[in-house]
């Protein structure tokens, strides 16, 4: 049974940095994209970054661009979310999510297994 869970949201001021985990279990990290999302408009998820776990590779959304950083540790199964310089905007849960796949997928309705939410609140 594959599972996501994810840790590490929090409160913090403007321009401050989080840490989000995303522990994978259950699945063969080097066929899957692990990627993290937030709420957007018409009940969809905002691709925020993803990365292949084969090769490392990933990508980012235009608006946290320089900003977040995605890894993982092979060791732990996990993936991390590091965001830096957060904006008040930037508030919402994020969501960890896997997929089988040889590309860096972006549309959320894609990923088949999910986390339950970490809530990210940034104060002005």
């Amino acid at each position: 049974q594959v599972n996501v869970v994810e840790s590490g949201g929090g409160l913090v001021q403007a321009r401050g940095s989080l840490r989000l985990s995303c522990a994978a279990f259950g699945l063969s990290p080097n066929m899957y994209v692990l990627g993290w999302f937030r709420p957007a408009p018409a009940n969809e998820r905002e691709f925020v970054a993803n990365t292949k776990w084969s090769d490392s590779s990933t990508y980012y959304a235009d608006s946290v661009k320089g900003r977040f950083t995605i890894s993982r540790d092979n060791a732990k199964n996990t993936v991390y979310l590091q965001m830096n310089n957060l904006k008040p905007e930037d508030t919402a849960v994020y969501y960890c999510a896997a997929v089988r796949s040889a590309a860096l997928i972006t549309l959320s309705r894609i990923y088949d297994y999910w986390g339950q939410g970490t809530q990210v609140t940034v104060s002005s």
